[in-house]
């Protein structure tokens, strides 16, 4: 081969790198479902044109028409479906009809969600308010549902869990199966954004171990999450005084346990009292009811940060609690008992207090 042809490989080259890439790229037509309305609209066709919205079995009803099965078709699929039942009716000329189909609404959609997510379950996305449905129904044709695929049905779920299968998700519409990898959600490649229509079943599959790269907000993890916190011993004697407030319970989805035990004040103080304090982790399994507890010296957290088996990492809805060193404790008992031997206090408690 020439150098004269080197201009001509490189651009068939460049052609099929550019194909591949597109192949990757998230779909755009959005199949119909129950609930969406379209406008359909035939020149010299008035007896045809209106807007029609697509019933619960999947169909709408088009004057002189049998019912029209459209659910899961795109728009030009009920384009060509429509001319050619109007064409074999012997209405129009197959040479001058034009059909087209415009949407003005997509309706939200129920689809099932099992597997590694943190809620898993029926959930409803799409949704809109009252308010926004009414104004969207006034524009007289488009519509974009950004909450009406994969990544939101997920979302909705309460995102996946740090051991999903993000390579191998199922999607099962009407008893076919596909297969999508939405790892390029963390790892910043293109991914396959799946319209969804209602009657959906989404699988996440786990993995044998967690993956640490995906315990971090994303479009199909949670943003943040709320921790259970209880410091009601030394150094704090309340929640109130420990500043342990709504900000001090939220997390970013990927803190850790650590992050918790600085944000309850757990941690801190002389060494001699606090050295040796601990927290307790208690996790509640949402599908299974199980809880489980770790135990771990405040300390070891905070000179062992990035050890999984040491400072595990904050899900939603865990408790941390703190606990007091033996020093702290006994430091507690004597006080006590030196309280109780000395008269002042022991009237103070008897008559409620000398200032009254």
């Amino acid at each position: 081969m020439g150098l004269n042809n080197w201009p001509i490989v490189k651009l068939a080259v460049l052609t099929v790198v550019a194909y591949q890439m597109l192949g990757t790229l998230p779909a755009c037509a959005l199949p119909l479902s129950p609930g969406d309305r379209l406008r359909i609209t035939i020149p010299e066709g008035e007896l045809f044109n209106g807007i029609y919205e697509v019933n619960l079995d999947g169909n709408i009803q088009v004057p002189y028409l049998d019912p029209i099965s459209v659910k899961g078709l795109e728009l030009s699929d009920l384009e060509r479906e429509l001319t050619r039942l109007l064409v074999g009716k012997g209405y129009f000329n197959p040479t001058f009809i034009k059909v087209n189909v415009a949407i003005i609404e997509w309706a939200a959609v129920q689809v099932s969600v099992a597997g590694a997510t943190f809620q898993p379950g029926l959930v409803l996305i799409n949704a809109r308010s009252a308010p926004d449905r009414a104004l969207q129904q006034q524009r007289t044709t488009g519509d974009y549902p950004v909450e009406r695929f994969l990544t939101a049905a997920l979302r909705n779920a309460g995102g996946v869990t740090p051991d999903a299968d993000v390579k191998s998700i199922r999607l099962i519409r009407d008893k076919q199966e596909k297969i999508i990898d939405l790892s390029g959600v963390f790892s910043g490649e293109p991914v396959e954004d799946i319209p969804l229509i209602a009657g959906d079943r989404i699988v996440v599959p786990k993995l044998a171990a967690v993956n640490n790269e995906q315990v971090r907000p994303s479009q199909i993890t949670p943003p943040g999450i709320r921790v259970i916190l209880s410091n009601l011993t030394v150094p704090a004697s309340s929640n109130a005084s420990a500043s342990i407030t709504r900000e001090a319970t939220t997390f970013a989805y990927g803190s850790r346990l650590s992050q918790a035990v600085i944000s309850g004040n757990c941690a801190g103080g002389t060494l001699a009292t606090n050295a040796s304090r601990f927290a307790v982790l208690v996790r509640t399994e949402r599908v299974t009811g199980t809880t489980k507890t770790w135990e771990r010296s405040i300390e070891d957290l905070l000179k062992k940060p990035n050890e999984d088996s040491i400072n595990p990492f904050l899900m939603p809805d865990d408790g941390v609690v703190c606990y007091d060193s033996s020093l702290t404790d006994a430091r507690d008992v004597a006080r006590t008992i030196g309280d109780f031997l000395n008269p002042i206090n022991l009237l103070r408690g008897i008559f409620g207090g000398s200032n009254r």
